[in-house]
């Protein structure tokens, strides 16, 4: 039977003290994947109404599900609307506050304004808001402070500039177009100093038509076809989307092509949009939610714009407004309605 001396026992102590610490670090440094939040709640403010959001809930609902979120297991979503009465925001957002959600998700920018004044601890996930510095929800996208961050809907008042070409393409002899805008807007009042330089390059003149609510549709419409507006700009507002419907009437009854800022009003029966995809937008608010709910704050996640951007065309809208669109934009639209 071999004997171990001191010395060897010594070191097979050693070695084993080294090996239990190799082994501890090595545990240690395999990466963990963070698991979703035991009971999450979600508040959802938004400023339409359930029929109006159900699609783009619904791919929120999805994403959060593919980061391993299920309704009635681990996620409560908790959705308020202000039916188009933006005066409502300030007390949904106060009740989601009472209800102790763990993350708001602001659909719209009065909607983020409402629960920035409800909450300066809880987080905010925006979603569509149009300029976050410009309303001060956020100091900066890279750096948003505070409890606030998310999606911005629009690439930056330079996108009307989009709008006029793609309109002006539509209908080359077009010499003034009109712009339907919200004095109220944070965004529109800079969006329509930005379209002087693109409409001076484009050769047409511009018709600014200021909104305020509803009521005032029918007589924007009228003076834009006593001034023999040639066309339409709609940028996205939420008001707008609210009565996008609406909106697609009085074009066709004053037989005003017109180009919006987002596809939902051309399923609505208007002529043209480019801009942001909304189901994408909220796909993207759900992984905004998901980090966190996993322990990142907001003020070290930057603010995003959009990336994916359509170009959709109604031709059963251009037939009834006697319109030939040119094949050269239509075979750049992502979907054609026909």
């Amino acid at each position: 039977m071999k004997r171990f001396s001191v010395a060897d026992i010594r070191l097979q102590i050693w070695a084993l003290a080294m090996f239990s610490v190799a082994l501890a670090l090595g545990v240690l440094s395999i990466p963990i994947a963070a698991e979703p939040a035991s009971g999450a709640r979600i508040g959802i403010l938004g400023g339409g109404s359930a029929s109006l959001a159900r699609h783009v809930l619904d791919a929120f609902r999805e994403r959060m599900r593919e980061l391993g979120y299920v309704e009635g297991q681990n996620l409560t979503i908790e959705v308020r609307y202000a039916e188009g009465r933006f005066e409502r925001f300030p007390d949904l957002a106060a009740e989601l506050v009472r209800l102790k959600v763990d993350v708001i998700v602001a659909v719209v920018t009065p909607a983020a304004l409402a629960a920035r004044n409800a909450t300066r601890t809880t987080p905010i996930i925006t979603v569509a808001v149009t300029d976050p510095v410009a309303s001060g929800l956020v100091a900066s996208f890279a750096r948003p402070g505070g409890n606030i961050t998310g999606l911005t809907i629009v690439a930056g008042p330079e996108i009307i500039g989009k709008y006029l070409e793609l309109l002006k393409e539509a209908l080359p002899a077009v010499t003034r177009l009109a712009v339907l805008w919200n004095p109220t807007h944070p965004a529109h009042p800079s969006m329509l100093r930005e379209a002087e330089s693109p409409a001076r390059s484009l050769g047409v003149q511009l018709q600014p038509v200021g909104v305020r609510g509803p009521n005032e549709f029918d007589d924007a419409f009228a003076a834009m076809s006593r001034e023999r507006a040639g066309g339409v700009v709609v940028p996205t507002d939420p008001m707008y989307f609210q009565h996008r419907t609406r909106l697609a009437e009085l074009a066709r009854k004053y037989r005003l092509p017109a180009i919006y800022g987002l596809r939902e009003h051309v399923d609505a029966g208007g002529l043209i949009s480019y801009g942001a995809d909304l189901s994408d937008l909220f796909k993207r608010a759900a992984t905004y939610v998901d980090r966190v709910l996993k322990g990142t704050v907001p003020a070290d996640l930057p603010v995003e714009r959009p990336t994916k951007f359509d170009l959709v065309i109604n031709l059963k809208t251009a037939k009834a407004l006697g319109l030939t669109i040119p094949q050269s934009l239509l075979m750049r639209a992502d979907e054609v309605i026909e």
